[in-house]
C-alpha cells in the first residue's frame, strides 16, 4: 500500500491501476543511485583571482580532508561527500554535498557548512560570507545542476508489463504507449523547454505521497524531477522512471505529526534505522519512485486509449446535487 493525499479523484484510482498492472506482471525493480543532500553558500572577495584561490584551496585533496572533518564534527550522520564549486566573477559558489542518515538534512548539511565557513573566514581573511544559500544548492527550484547531479536521493524504477496486461488492464496496446511517449513526454517536453519534466505527471503522485508521509511539499518541485521511458521488450512493454532528486526523510519536521507518522509506519521506515542509518529514507525514496511509475503507467494509458475526460468527468465530478444557501444581509 501507498499513501497518498490528494483532492483529485481520478489520481487515486489511477494510481491504483498502475499497481495493478504492475503486480500482474510480476512487479517493479528500483535501485539507489546516489544520496546526497546540498547546500551552497556564496561568498565574495575583492577580486576573482583571489576567488579562484578559495576554488583551487577546496579542490585541494589535503585540504578536503581537513574540512571534512570540521563539517562532519557538527553531527553524528552528516558526512561530507564533495564539494562542487562555481565562479561568477569575484563570487564563489561551493556547493557541499553530504549523507544525512534518515533525516532529509536540510538543517544538517547547512549546520556542517556554516562551521566549514567559520574555519574558512578564518583562513581568508578577506572572504565576505553573502549568504549560507547561493541557489547553486539547488532548493525548491527546477535547475539543471538538480537534474544532472541529483539532490537528495537519486533513484530508477522499472517493470516489464505484458502485452496482454497492456490490452486488458490498460485498454491499450504497447505500440500506442510507445509512440505516445515518444511524442509527449519526449518530444513534447522538449518543445516546452522542460527541465527535468519529460514525464506526463510525476509531479502528481509525489505530491500526494510527500503529504501523507509529512515531507516538505514545496520540494515537490526538484522531487518531481523525472523522465519516462517507454520501450518495447519482445511483444511486452519496458517501462522506466529516473528521478534524481527525490528528497525525503523519515524523521523530523511533518514526519511527527501523527497521521503522518501512522504512514510511515505502515510503510514500515517510520523513524531512523538503527542497523543501517539512512535505510529508512532511502527505501521511502523507492516507494515514491515504484508510485509515480504507476502513475505514468495509468495516465499515459488513458491518454493512449482517449480515456482521460471521461475518466475526469466519472470520478473528479460529485453525483449529489449540490445544497444551494442564500445569505440575508
Amino acid at each position: 500500500m501507498v499513501p497518498m493525499a490528494t483532492t483529485e479523484g481520478c489520481l487515486v484510482a489511477s494510481t491504483n491501476r498502475g499497481c495493478k498492472a504492475i503486480h500482474m506482471s510480476g512487479g517493479a525493480t528500483s535501485v539507489l543511485l546516489r544520496d546526497g543532500m546540498t547546500r551552497a553558500p556564496v561568498v565574495r572577495f575583492p577580486t576573482a583571482r583571489r576567488a579562484a584561490q578559495l576554488k583551487f584551496y577546496l579542490e585541494h585533496p589535503n585540504n578536503y580532508k581537513s574540512l571534512s572533518l570540521i563539517f562532519n564534527s557538527t553531527s553524528r550522520f552528516a558526512r561530507l561527500q564533495g564539494i562542487k564549486c562555481a565562479i561568477a566573477g569575484r563570487n564563489l559558489y561551493m556547493r557541499f554535498c553530504c549523507s544525512t542518515g534518515d533525516a532529509m538534512g536540510m538543517n544538517m548539511v547547512s549546520k556542517g557548512v556554516q562551521n566549514v565557513l567559520d574555519f574558512l573566514q578564518k583562513e581568508f581573511l578577506d572572504m565576505d560570507v553573502i549568504s549560507v544559500s547561493g541557489n547553486f544548492c539547488a532548493d525548491k527550484k527546477p535547475t539543471a545542476v538538480n537534474w544532472i547531479e541529483g539532490r537528495g536521493k537519486s533513484v530508477v524504477c522499472e517493470a516489464v508489463i505484458t502485452e496482454a496486461v497492456v490490452t486488458k488492464v490498460l485498454k491499450t496496446t504497447v505500440p500506442a504507449l510507445l509512440e505516445l511517449n515518444m511524442l509527449k513526454n519526449l518530444t513534447g517536453s522538449a518543445l516546452a523547454g522542460a527541465m527535468g519534466g519529460f514525464n506526463a505527471h510525476a509531479s502528481n503522485i509525489v505530491s500526494a505521497v510527500f503529504i501523507a508521509t509529512g515531507q516538505d511539499p514545496a520540494q515537490n518541485i526538484e522531487s518531481s524531477h523525472c523522465i519516462t521511458m517507454m520501450e518495447a521488450s519482445g511483444k511486452d512493454l519496458h517501462v522506466s522512471v529516473t528521478m534524481p532528486c527525490i528528497e525525503v526523510g523519515t524523521v523530523g519536521g511533518g514526519t511527527q505529526l501523527a497521521s503522518q507518522a501512522a504512514c510511515l509506519n505502515m510503510l514500515g521506515v517510520k523513524g531512523a534505522n538503527v542497523e543501517s542509518p539512512g535505510a529508512n529514507a532511502q527505501r521511502l525514496a523507492r516507494i515514491v519512485g515504484g508510485a509515480v511509475l504507476a502513475g505514468e503507467l495509468s495516465l499515459m494509458s488513458a491518454l493512449a486509449a482517449g480515456q482521460l475526460v471521461k475518466s475526469h468527468m466519472k470520478y473528479n465530478r460529485s453525483s449529489n446535487k449540490e445544497t444551494k444557501t442564500t445569505a440575508t444581509i
